[in-house]
């Protein structure tokens, strides 16, 4: 398939998927309008909406229409309803479906900088990680490795935190509530998953997602879309007990995606003496023994630092794991 139809199609995929999130009574349109085989606007409803002819909405969903012009894609968006993240998804997989953004997004680098990891160092108590584009793990100072029990146990390669979250018993109790956890984390990946479709770490997490957890298929196909820079999650944790923490997220130049999550409690909290915990080593818990929950045996946890590296000058962020 022809790069610029691979990309008009997943321009296609969003506009279905966002058609299906629109109830007719939303846009006006009598609910009970003749027999409804699908959720959502029918393909002629929104295109009456845009303004738009049948033919050319039916093309461009289906990717044969790959150069829609802006005052084409602010129609669409009105008439599904898109605001912020969604507007602008729409926008950029327009550009990508037409050739105008001619280079995909550089390759996923999975080597942490030592920069990187002094910082880790540098923010401990607090609880910190560094993840690739499309969620991989791929450093944590202590309290960072303690706020996720029995990730570690898996081999490096499968330290994701959307795999976590699905498939790790651990990882669907550990976030309240988890479908808040859940839908986040999946509109990220589709947020960047739109600048290139076919890269093969994301094919191979979402094929594996697809065929092991109905709940994901299920949200995945809704098309959701969300870049966050920051927000709040109610962590129940087995060792450090109930927390809210409020995180940032910090994007980490010339790196293909990288980013570093840092935690934190509001001073003199309960919440801060339960994050203070994974500091302190006293929130260790074993991981169930259910914990592949399909996947491969577990086994030892190693360093969270990348494989013969270590930060110059610091050996904490790999040492005194206590997990």
């Amino acid at each position: 398939m022809a790069a610029t139809e691979a990309r008009g199609t997943e321009l296609g995929r969003y506009l279905k998927a966002r058609r299906a999130q629109v109830r007719p009574e939303e846009v006006g349109l009598p609910a009970g309008a003749g027999l409804r085989r699908t959720p959502g606007l029918r393909r002629e409803e929104l295109a009456a909406l845009a303004g738009v002819s049948v033919d050319y909405y039916i093309r461009l969903e289906r990717g044969r229409e790959t150069n829609p012009s802006p005052a084409v894609l602010d129609a669409l968006g009105r008439a599904l309803r898109l605001r912020g993240d969604g507007y602008e998804r729409l926008h950029e997989l327009a550009e990508l479906a037409s050739g105008r953004v001619g280079e995909l997004p550089a390759s996923a680098d999975h080597t942490v900088r030592d920069s990187v990891l002094r910082m880790l160092e540098s923010v401990r108590p607090l609880p910190g990680y560094v993840v690739s584009r499309y969620n991989r793990v791929l450093a944590a100072n202590p309290p960072g490795r303690r706020l996720l029990p029995g990730l570690w146990d898996w081999p490096e390669e499968r330290r994701n935190l959307t795999r976590y979250l699905f498939r790790h018993p651990v990882g669907r109790t550990l976030y309240e509530p988890w479908e808040d956890t859940v839908t986040s984390s999946l509109a990220h990946l589709r947020a960047v998953a739109g600048a290139d479709p076919d890269d093969p770490e994301l094919t191979a997490l979402v094929g594996e997602l697809t065929l092991k957890s109905p709940e994901f298929a299920r949200l995945w196909e809704r098309y959701d879309v969300c870049e966050r820079g920051g927000g709040q999650k109610r962590f129940r944790h087995p060792a450090a007990g109930v927390m809210t923490l409020t995180y940032e997220v910090m994007r980490l130049a010339r790196t293909g995606g990288q980013r570093m999550v840092v935690y934190q409690a509001a001073p003199g909290t309960p919440d801060e003496e339960a994050m203070l915990r994974l500091e302190s080593g006293d929130a260790v818990a074993p991981a169930p023994a259910a914990a592949g929950n399909g996947d491969r045996p577990p086994r030892a946890a190693v360093s969270v630092v990348p494989a013969g590296r270590r930060p110059h000058g610091t050996g904490r962020v790999s040492g005194r794991s206590g997990v």
